[in-house]
């Protein structure tokens, strides 16, 4: 079984064919799937849609790039969400200085808004890190001497000194699509040589599609062919990284209950 352990299921894109996009998934081989919240405002759609798919959990969060419009200045809001048996994780939440769609003092104010609801509440947090290595090194350092908690690099494209360092605090790393990207040879030297035990899969979806679905919607089915590419990158079956991969997820988002198949 393969798990999709970050999509984003409300989208548009997905959203208007949902029993079309789950019954592919399942007919690739993934048996669960992890639907992120970006903002607030918009999350009772995110959960809406994990309490009608059995094979869908969600996490509650405020991207990076909604921080200046609703980000949060402290926890309350975020573990208030919680409660919920298909809420799972914290965000995704983190810094995008490629963009910079919100301010960088907003953006900071709010990871750590998410950090501090992670510590609070055990729940793994989900972090976006874009063009802002040194500074999520340090924020991440920072704040794990502060109180201990657990997360997961989604969709890491970032250099080797935030990977070891994720590493180092006991975090988990997730690779998308992006792994089969023609130019993407850097991220596939570091996925190469990544401890198994911290790996996890995910599409990004509706964004980031793999080869040979590149210029498509992307959609939970595609991660698949991400772990091929994956598999082979490391010598070693699809099954086998299926089975460590999907191990990992279930370690690290302890709420999930792991489908009969």
């Amino acid at each position: 079984m393969l798990v999709d352990s970050h999509c984003h299921l409300d989208y548009p894109e997905l959203s208007g064919s949902l029993d079309a996009v789950t019954a592919r998934a399942h007919a690739a081989g993934v048996g669960l799937m992890l639907s992120i919240g970006t903002r607030l405002s918009e999350f009772s759609r995110v959960l809406a849609v994990a309490e009608r798919l059995p094979q869908v959990y969600c996490t509650v969060g405020v991207h990076p790039h909604e921080a200046e419009k609703e980000g949060q200045d402290e926890a309350k809001a975020l573990i208030a969400h919680t409660a919920h048996p298909k809420v799972v994780g914290i965000g995704e939440s983190g810094l995008d200085f490629y963009y910079e769609h919100s301010n960088r003092a907003a953006q900071e104010r709010n990871f750590r808004a998410h950090i501090a609801a992670a510590r609070s509440t055990g729940l793994p947090l989900v972090v976006h890190s874009r063009d802002a290595d040194q500074e999520m090194v340090d924020i991440l350092a920072e704040e794990m001497r502060a109180g201990a908690f657990t997360g997961v690099m989604h969709c890491f494209s970032s250099g080797p000194k935030l990977a070891e360092a994720a590493l180092a605090l006991g975090f988990y790393i997730s690779l998308s699509g992006i792994v089969t990207f023609k130019k993407a040879d850097e991220l596939r030297a570091i996925a190469r040589d990544l401890p198994l035990n911290r790996l996890l899969l995910e599409t990004d979806a509706p964004f980031l599609a793999p080869v040979p679905k590149r210029g498509q919607p992307n959609e939970p089915a595609f991660v698949a062919h991400t772990a091929e590419a994956v598999a082979r990158l490391r010598g070693i079956s699809t099954e086998e990284l299926a089975e460590v991969t999907t191990a990992n997820f279930f370690r690290l988002f302890r709420k999930t209950v792991r489908p009969q198949v």
